[in-house]
């Protein structure tokens, strides 16, 4: 067995589509109305759909688990996630933990947690 994606719920499938391209620079591998699937294994799911799959409300900014992306120039990352998306909601800024490694975590247009740090 093998895990093949992730997948996060979205209201807009096309913004979030927009800003994991800007910010990551992962494109569009197959687009089944709704249902993106990104390049790394990343999938966007409209949230209409997955609350008629599940029956039940998303909750936003559940803070259950957060996507992890490693980036060697932080502050490059910092200047272009300030420019592009400068109401995005933090959690933490720009910070180094006690092991050297450089981290920032803020919330996606819909409230999933990501973490961009320095690789290890």
């Amino acid at each position: 067995m093998k895990l093949k994606n992730v997948l996060i719920v979205v209201k807009d499938v096309e913004r979030s589509r927009q800003f994991y391209h800007d910010l990551f620079g992962l494109d569009v591998v197959l687009d089944q109305d709704g249902n993106l699937i990104l390049t790394e294994g990343l999938v966007l799911q409209e949230e209409r759909i997955w609350k008629m799959f599940l029956g039940k409300d998303v909750i936003s900014e559940n803070n259950a688990c957060e996507l992890y992306f490693e980036e060697t120039d932080l502050e490059t990352f910092v200047r272009k996630l300030e420019t592009l998306y400068p109401s995005v909601r933090y959690v933490n800024r720009l910070m180094t933990h006690s092991w050297g490694q450089k981290v920032i975590r803020f919330y996606d247009l819909d409230g999933n947690l990501i973490e961009v740090g320095t690789p290890v």
